[in-house]
């Protein structure tokens, strides 16, 4: 092999899910020049430096016009691959009608719910994907696949920082006084694409929750992590925890990159979230306790990876996750009311109870009872 292509056209956090099959083609094939695409310039931000990478395109090929994305194909076409690798979870045919654009001699993919007689043109190797694995086992498999040797090395994420990021993060967190002692991290948004934003624990809850935390626990701040897709909420928690944001015990910083928002990440002692991208950040940063809010898509391919971790169960869900969601490139199954109501069915005491198990202040904390 001496070029090879890895295809990351869907979330974000799913090019970081991609790290660990960039490690193992790297290991593979030490001479390739191996080159990733992307769709969003989050994920092309996160691969930017990674080690095992020689190349990172990225094209907003959901709102381009169609010209403009064929002649950008046509670009990497000439680039002659030897192969090209479809990540997990890029269920939509486009991803593979792409690859097989690009041409490379090799095309790799997984074989999903929506596969065809179409889908076995557009690639020249494919296996079922597997619900019951990470994602990044899925794609371990796939490169097996291509290359008939088994991997080994379990697989872990790779977030590579540069000194400035690190540096700026702990400037922010002594200005801010964030501490794995005594900081909660907390994202309250989701994916934007599709619906997924009809994941999101409802904000009203979030306020509830700060409300009882704060007044639990002396010393503990609340950071809230996001993007733009967080401004509108974030503004609405500031107005709320007016006197708490005043105190200097809810705190919103603002984050040049993704990649600044990973390095802040490092200086929190727990996490809580739906799964998100800043699930996996959290992950990769290793921040020492996380807990993810149970959503209609959380499945095994997508949970993070590490050993640790805390799953608060969503009652509504009960085990029925691929009832609502699979990769197949649809959206959650179920009306806006039905999805909130899902979401809803998480109680504020059942998240705080979780959280009270392992406190970032100390494993004394147990939440009051209500």
């Amino acid at each position: 092999m001496k070029r090879i292509l890895v295809i990351a056209l869907s979330g974000i956090g799913d090019s970081l899910i991609a790290t660990p099959l960039l490690r193992q083609l790297r290991i593979r094939y030490p001479a390739a020049r191996i080159e990733a695409l992307v769709l969003w310039p989050g994920a092309a931000s996160l691969l930017g430096n990674n080690p095992n990478l020689d190349a990172v395109h990225q094209f907003p090929f959901h709102t381009a016009p169609k010209l403009d994305a064929l002649q950008f194909v046509a670009g990497l076409r000439r680039h002659r691959y030897d192969l090209s690798v479809n990540i997990h979870t890029q269920g939509r045919r486009e991803y593979r009608v792409i690859a097989w654009l690009i041409g490379a001699r090799i095309r790799a993919s997984h074989a999903y719910e929506n596969q065809s007689w179409l889908d076995r043109l557009l690639v020249t190797h494919s296996l079922p994907q597997d619900y019951s694995v990470h994602g990044a086992v899925n794609n371990q498999r796939l490169l097996e696949l291509v290359s008939g040797t088994p991997v080994l090395e379990p697989p872990r994420y790779e977030l590579r920082l540069e000194a400035d990021e690190v540096n700026w993060a702990a400037a922010q967190a002594r200005s801010l006084g964030l501490s794995r002692a005594t900081t909660l991290g907390i994202h309250v948004g989701s994916g934007g694409t599709k619906n997924l934003a009809l994941r999101r624990w409802p904000l009203e809850l979030h306020l509830a929750l700060a409300r009882r935390l704060l007044a639990d626990v002396p010393g503990l701040k609340l950071a809230y992590f996001g993007g733009p897709d967080e401004v509108a909420p974030h503004a609405r928690l500031r107005s709320e925890l007016a006197s708490e944001v005043e105190a200097q015990r809810c705190l919103f910083p603002a984050t040049p990159s993704v990649r600044h928002a990973a390095a802040l990440l490092g200086h929190v002692g727990g996490f809580l979230s739906v799964d998100t991208l800043f699930m996996h950040l959290a992950a990769a940063m290793r921040v020492p306790r996380q807990w993810v809010i149970e959503t209609p898509t959380v499945n095994p391919p997508i949970l993070p990876l590490r050993e640790a971790w805390t799953l608060i169960p969503n009652p509504a869900v009960a085990g029925r996750n691929l009832d609502y969601y699979r990769y197949d490139g649809r959206p959650i199954a179920g009306t806006p009311e039905s999805l909130h109501a899902i979401m809803s069915s998480v109680t504020v005491d059942a998240v705080a109870s979780a959280l009270g198990e392992y406190s970032p202040v100390g494993p004394g904390f147990k939440p009051r009872a209500a």
